[in-house]
């Protein structure tokens, strides 16, 4: 007798030694068992890719663990050990992959600190003043005949005495009929418009002006091939104050850039809303289980809007950027697809969550499917449609933001060229403008949406 008590237990201590959770199987703890096999396997997998011998003791003890279970362990009691240590080898293992290091913060301070205090001094409006500008197209780098760098414009004159630049060399840029004993700010304009170098110099009394202008690599950063002869701009600024406020161009640039985001994200909200509805009656379980055509097309619809909605707008963006070139277009292609395919799941999810008894109740005349639609399903939906439709549209102004930065149009298209200039007073004046727009909006929005449900 006492052999026959013993045998299962011990059998259940060596399925457990040839693998974890198989002795919890043979025991009919059945969610133990399945628990210590996917917390055993996937430690020891992680813990095999990553290559570091000394977290093997996650899954050598979570092994251990499970054959002690077996042995003396309550039910339901064994499972607290396993996750903490399958925890600590998530955390630990991701920390090391992810370079987890909080003293950078720290010790890179001082690298932050010009850049932060830049990102607070914001550029949004400015004194009104009139300008008086000039500009001289330039060669660079040089070719073996380039143009004269020679121009006159709206009674001012800027001209190069060098025919043209290469980098490192210091030219000698020159301006006359400008306002005299006024700054005067030089800046280099490159072939796609950005600027590439900018400084400032004080005109005489004639209203002459003169600067001896190092040229650095930095004007050639968007040249596919720095090495082929292109012509740049070198523009030549004065202001002064007529009193009174005005945006300045970083503020034109935001509000630009904040206008076609909202435009880009309320199209793209309304378009998809308009194509997700028929999808969501199409990938409604209550509606389209009745007969097996009907099934087929539910789980087609649903698969199809689940494909969809896994590719993140942002991948889609670089695809349409591609396809149709940069600009608010190609980030409204991405976004009213992605929108299409996560509104439609949640339209049908909030018809297969309606009441069933007004649909029995149509089903019961005779009626067909769009009858039942039209009569049971629709008037049950308007609400959760239109506080889902405007949850999205919050969603979609915050993606704007983001398209940009891969040349989707916006905001962030802007955002992106500041940081690459490293105009912290612009990305600074571009997060506050985003953050008080995404503020506003979620505020109305939840209002909305209150007065909806």
């Amino acid at each position: 007798m006492t052999d026959k008590k013993y045998f299962p237990k011990t059998l259940s201590i060596l399925l457990s030694i040839i693998l974890p959770g198989l002795g919890q199987v043979f025991q009919r703890k059945y969610r133990s068992g399945f628990s210590f096999f996917i917390a055993f396997s996937t430690s020891f997998a992680v813990t095999l890719w990553y290559g570091k011998p000394v977290w093997f003791i996650i899954p050598v003890v979570i092994w251990a663990w499970n054959i002690w279970d077996v042995i003396s362990l309550p039910k339901g009691k064994s499972l607290v050990i396993p996750l903490l240590l399958w925890l600590i080898m998530a955390y630990g293992i991701g920390g090391q992959v992810t370079e987890f290091d909080l003293k950078s913060l720290i010790t890179n301070a001082s690298r932050s600190k010009d850049m932060v205090a830049q990102m607070f001094k914001l550029d949004f409006v400015q004194p009104r003043a009139e300008k008086m500008e000039g500009y001289v197209d330039i060669q660079s780098p040089c070719s073996d005949f380039p143009p004269a760098a020679d121009n006159e414009s709206d009674g001012t004159r800027v001209y190069v005495v060098q025919t043209c630049a290469n980098v490192g060399e210091v030219i000698t840029v020159k301006g006359e009929g400008f306002w005299p004993n006024q700054l005067t700010t030089f800046y280099w304009q490159n072939p796609i418009g950005g600027k590439g170098m900018a400084t400032e110099a004080t005109s005489d009394a004639s209203g002459n002006v003169t600067l001896e202008w190092k040229v650095l690599s930095i004007v050639h950063t968007t040249a596919p091939d720095p090495t082929i002869p292109q012509i740049h701009r070198i523009k030549v600024s004065q202001s002064r104050p007529i009193g009174g406020l005005e945006l300045s161009a970083v503020g034109g640039y935001i509000v630009q850039g904040i206008y076609e985001t909202l435009a880009l994200a309320f199209l793209s909200t309304i378009i998809g809303a308009i194509f997700a509805i028929p999808f969501g009656f199409l990938a409604a379980r209550n509606l389209m289980t009745a007969n097996p055509v009907s099934a087929i097309i539910y789980l087609l619809v649903r698969s199809a809007l689940n494909i969809v909605r896994s590719i993140e707008a942002l991948i889609m963006a670089i695809i349409f950027v591609i396809i149709v070139g940069l600009g608010p277009f190609p980030g409204m292609i991405a976004l009213t697809i992605h929108t299409t395919a996560a509104l439609g799941k949640l339209y049908s999810e909030v018809i297969e969550g309606i009441d069933p008894g007004p649909i029995e109740a149509i089903k019961a005349t005779g009626s067909n499917w769009l009858q039942v639609a039209r009569y049971a399903v629709i008037p049950q939906i308007i609400p959760a449609f239109t506080a889902l439709t405007i949850y999205r549209w919050d969603i979609n102004v915050r993606s704007s933001t983001i398209i940009g930065f891969v040349g989707g149009g916006g905001i962030g298209f802007f955002l992106w060229q500041w940081i690459v200039l490293q105009d912290f007073r612009a990305v600074g004046s571009a997060f506050v403008a985003i953050a008080v727009v995404v503020v506003i909006l979620d505020f109305f929005s939840a209002k909305i949406r209150e007065r909806l449900v």
